[in-house]
C-alpha cells in the first residue's frame, strides 16, 4: 500500500525496524525539550503530514519500552488519524511515573499502526439474540 508522506521533522521517515513489525516508530520534533512531570501530559509533534487512502486509518500506539522503563504512554491510546485528516501528526504523551521525563528532539515516542476499517450501517432494533455471556462485562469472565 502506497500512502503519501510529507515529512518536515529532519528525520528519517517513518519505517518498519523489522521485516514482521506492524508499526513505524514515530520521532520528536520540537525546538527544546519537553519536561513532563508526574501525571503531566503534553502534545508532541512529529512533522509528519499523511494522506490515507479511503477505508483506513493511522493508530498512534504507545512504545512498550517507554512504558515499561519510564512511565510514559500516548493517552488516547490508540490515537486515530482519519483519512480525511491532513495537519501535522501530534503524539498526546503522558507520564504515569512518579518521576520526571524528559522529551527530546529526535526521541522515538509512539508507534504508528496503518490498518483497516469498516463503516457501520445501523440496523435499528427492539431486541438482541441471546448468547452464553449476555450482558456480563467489566470482569465478568473472571481473571484466571
Amino acid at each position: 500500500m502506497n500512502i503519501k508522506l510529507i515529512n518536515k521533522s529532519g528525520h528519517p521517515d517513518p519505517a518498519y525496524e523489522t521485516e514482521r513489525s506492524a508499526g513505524m516508530d514515530l520521532r520528536a520534533v520540537t525546538p527544546e525539550p519537553i519536561k513532563l512531570a508526574p501525571l503531566q501530559r503534553a502534545i508532541v509533534k512529529t512533522g509528519l503530514f499523511i494522506e490515507l487512502p479511503a477505508g483506513y486509518e493511522a493508530q498512534v500506539r504507545p512504545r512498550s519500552g517507554l512504558a515499561a522503563k519510564n512511565g510514559i504512554t500516548v493517552l488516547n491510546a490508540p490515537g486515530t488519524i482519519d483519512a480525511d485528516y491532513r495537519g501535522e501528526i501530534g503524539v498526546i504523551l503522558v507520564n504515569l511515573s512518579d518521576t520526571a521525563f524528559t522529551v527530546q528532539h529526535g526521541d522515538r515516542i509512539a508507534q504508528l499502526v496503518i490498518a483497516k476499517h469498516e463503516r457501520a450501517e445501523w440496523t435499528f432494533a427492539d431486541e438482541l439474540s441471546q448468547t452464553e455471556r449476555g450482558s456480563g462485562g467489566f470482569g465478568s469472565t473472571g481473571v484466571q
